[in-house]
């Protein structure tokens, strides 16, 4: 564990280093605190030992800067004072301390203290890794590993926020498995499953990293097209289309034997700085063409006689 300690006092820091060595250790030291706040910045150690008094940032201080700092990690904070007073402990606990040792130090004490303070980091370690997890689960649908609508929710807000700010564009493509529900009546649901991974597979892989293709619902998929330009969110999902045609997945309740997909393409740029519920309908007016128009196709929100405001 990395331990990180604070103090003005030579003597102390010295004793208190031996203590934190021969507990195996590793140790980086300060000699005031506002040293100990860069040092902390820089390293991140899991466990800080911090003397009450000292110049630049006192313990209090430095204890609070920590805790306002952490956001999915844990700091152990140990503050040492020279009484251990009533009034100084509870001090240090309101400031963030977990705990305290008076001086002199005594070195088991350091010891047992510095074992608690590797369980609790490594608790809160783990709690973190679980965190972050959930979290991704949460936003990821379970069948096709793409995002979901809530990842699409949040994602989409604030691309639709910055490209606003700095006057860029983008596009939205709505995209529908043909026939799918024919399909699924024919192969059977297991099928369909397989099917919706295949393609969900495909439309990640023709896109730019930077891009996002998120599940939308049942056989609707939806591709956030970043920098992009109608004409150029057109072409990209004009090989979109023509990679998942490539897939050759037999589908004899289609005309063409196979499972295709149609797209509906809106784009936010220049004269057309729409908001983001308006770009999804247009998008989703533009499939609606492209499905009556025949399926296997891509349509443009920007061709249709309603247009765009």
């Amino acid at each position: 564990m990395k331990v990180l300690i604070a103090d003005d006092d030579q003597i102390s820091r010295m004793i208190t280093k031996a203590a934190v060595e021969q507990s195996g250790h590793d140790c980086i030291v300060a000699v005031d605190g506002d040293s100990a706040w860069d040092l902390y910045q820089e390293h991140a150690p899991a466990a800080v030992v911090t003397d009450l008094m000292m110049p630049g940032l006192n313990g209090l201080d430095l204890c609070r800067a920590i805790r306002e700092r952490e956001q999915d990690t844990y700091t152990y904070v140990i503050l040492v004072t020279s009484h251990g007073s009533r009034k100084d402990v509870l001090a240090g606990m309101e400031a963030g301390a977990d705990d305290y040792v008076t001086k002199p130090l005594d070195p088991f004490n350091l010891h047992i203290r510095l074992l608690a303070a590797q369980r609790i980091t490594s608790l809160h370690a783990d709690l973190a890794k679980y965190r972050t997890a959930l979290t991704k689960q949460a936003r990821t649908d379970p069948l096709t590993k793409l995002h979901n609508r809530l990842k699409l929710t949040e994602d989409l807000g604030q691309l639709h926020s910055r490209s606003d700010r700095y006057s860029r564009d983008y596009c939205l493509a709505m995209v529908d498995v043909d026939n799918f529900k024919r399909y699924n009546d024919i192969y059977g649901h297991q099928a369909g499953d397989a099917a919706l991974v295949a393609i969900a597979s495909t439309l990640a892989g023709e896109v730019r990293q930077s891009d996002g293709v998120y599940r939308f619902g049942g056989e609707e998929f939806l591709l956030v097209l970043r920098e992009q330009t109608a004409a150029g969110a057109e072409v990209v999902m004009e090989r979109v289309r023509a990679a998942v045609h490539a897939l050759q997945i037999e589908h004899s309740g289609d005309p063409d034997g196979i499972l295709t997909i149609s797209a509906g393409v809106s784009a936010f740029a220049d004269g057309h700085r729409a908001g983001t519920e308006q770009l999804l309908r247009e998008a989703d007016l533009a499939l609606y063409a492209a499905k009556a128009s025949g399926r296997n196709r891509v349509t443009l929100a920007s061709t249709l006689s309603q247009g765009v405001d």
